[in-house]
């Protein structure tokens, strides 16, 4: 299928004018024309482009994995790939939350849950109102065998928001597993209340099989079991 010639045209102008850009740096970089504020900037504006591929690499695999699954090979690839592009960043940036964040996630999506641990709980404590960190830490703690750990850092977020209904979710798996129906019922009646669709999870839940019969969970699921 032939490429569109303006798509071409638009790719072309911005690879010229990136090459141009690090033209220039390098040229008033080496006579000693460059100010500082020029060197801030350009630094920012690297920072910036590497988070953004890094990220572009993450979303390939987690955005589309619903209706596109990627394949095994290529998820490994693609959060390889994120992994080296992070690295290529300067020290200064390299513990920033959203730096970390990335990190965590790459080596969780490679199923290195232990390495994925360290960085996603700094990125918590360094921006502990990102829900998102927490959903991944608490990922990586149930699958090394921490549940508790798990529990603890998604009851963590509710501190900071407590009206995301996949946080109450989470949590009710999370204490089913646990096998303390009280608790689990709780959440997951929590979790219906914010957002009823999903009640449409349920049936194919595994987590819920330690108390899947039992009446209390039945009681509150009779619509879809």
């Amino acid at each position: 299928m032939p490429v569109p010639w303006a798509f071409c045209r638009s790719r072309l102008e911005y690879t010229l004018r990136a090459i141009v850009s690090r033209q220039y740096f390098w040229r008033d970089n080496r006579h000693g024309n460059i100010g500082l504020k020029t060197m801030n900037r350009y630094h920012r504006i690297r920072s910036q482009q590497l988070l953004r591929e890094a990220e572009g690499y993450l979303d390939l695999v987690m955005s589309l994995a619903d209706r596109w699954p990627t394949r095994r090979e290529t998820a490994e690839r693609l959060a390889n790939r994120a992994l080296e592009t992070l690295d290529r960043l300067s020290p200064q940036d390299a513990d920033r939350s959203q730096v970390l964040y990335l990190r965590g996630q790459s080596l969780r999506l490679l199923e290195r849950y232990a390495d994925a641990v360290a960085p996603l709980r700094e990125a918590a404590d360094r921006d502990p109102t990102n829900i998102h960190i927490y959903l991944a830490l608490g990922w990586c703690y149930k699958r090394v065998g921490r549940l508790d750990l798990a529990i603890e850092t998604l009851e963590q977020s509710l501190a900071f928001e407590d009206g995301e209904a996949i946080l109450h979710y989470n949590l009710a798996c999370y204490w089913s597993m646990a096998e303390n129906v009280r608790l689990a019922v709780e959440y997951l009646s929590q979790a219906f209340d914010i957002d009823p669709n999903y009640r449409d999870l349920v049936p194919s839940e595994p987590d819920f099989e330690p108390i899947r019969n039992h009446p209390q969970f039945m009681a509150l699921t009779i619509v879809v079991v």
